[in-house]
């Protein structure tokens, strides 16, 4: 929901590209209605990863490559090395230390980039990590080096997937700032510390909003207090919202307390990156 909001004022000031870094579930596209063919420049399916793949004629089933395979990928079967692709992860593992050079890496398409030409005015990259592969921090990388080709852009918004994982480090690679949305739930404050020690580690300045601050107001102030430094905002629980997004309807075509709340921090935004 912020990104989109955020995108949607942004476009007014600036050249800026969106790109929808959640590749697992991407859903940008979504909340700013550009769920139609219509406005699809491009799509294409990428490859950048790889699957062990056996050459039966060279096995000789000796079982190394199964008993080396960190992920269970390989069963032997009738005297020969058999794959289970989906749990492959193309390490290579099973390449090295076969005596009969039986095993080949061979790249697979793993996920699929779309460029949409949205009708706010700037281009969206969205990608998605296709059914049963893997890949997918190297995919979003994939598609903010796409996304940097287009030079026609003053300021560039990544919209990343949640937790800490792969997707998440590729999104934070190079990024000026990180705008973190927690929520007032032990959990919640878990995730942000957790979220905090990759943010650190690259040394990425950061902001802070609260969603859905007054479902537990106390906890609320006790996060303002303890990030009062890099708070930027927060925004309410609203019911609103889902009958917004269940409808399409852009954030920022509504009279929700939330778009009010979002314009807010997006003007405390652009006073402290000066833009």
């Amino acid at each position: 929901m912020l990104t989109s909001v955020l995108a949607m004022l942004w476009a007014k000031k600036k050249k800026i590209a969106v790109v929808d870094a959640d590749v697992d579930a991407p859903n940008l596209a979504i909340w700013l209605n550009e769920v139609s063919d219509e406005n699809i420049q491009s799509s294409q399916k990428i490859s950048t990863s790889f699957k062990a793949v056996i050459d039966e004629g060279k096995c000789n089933g000796c079982g190394l490559c199964a008993e080396k395979c960190l992920f269970e990928a390989i069963k032997i079967k009738n005297s020969r090395a058999k794959i289970n692709p989906f749990l492959c992860e193309g390490c290579g593992v099973c390449q090295i230390v076969c005596p009969q050079k039986a095993v080949d890496l061979k790249p697979v398409q793993n996920g699929q980039i779309k460029l949409i030409q949205t009708k706010y005015g700037f281009p969206l990259f969205t990608g998605q990590l296709l059914p049963g592969e893997t890949g997918s921090g190297k995919v979003v990388a994939e598609i903010k080096r796409r996304a940097e080709e287009n030079n026609q852009y003053e300021l560039m918004l990544i919209d990343s997937a949640p937790g800490t994982g792969c997707p998440v480090i590729a999104s934070l690679q190079d990024a000026r700032l990180a705008i973190l949305v927690t929520e007032p739930t032990l959990s919640g404050l878990a995730d942000l510390r957790r979220v905090l020690e990759v943010v650190n580690h690259f040394q990425i300045p950061f902001r802070i909003v609260i969603n859905k601050w007054d479902i537990n107001r106390s906890l609320t102030k006790e996060i303002e207090k303890e990030f009062s430094y890099n708070f930027l905002g927060r925004i309410s629980y609203d019911q609103g919202v889902f009958k917004a997004i269940a409808n399409l309807k852009p954030i920022l075509k509504t009279n929700l307390k939330a778009k009010k709340e979002i314009k807010k921090i997006f003007n405390q935004l652009r006073t402290s990156l000066k833009l």
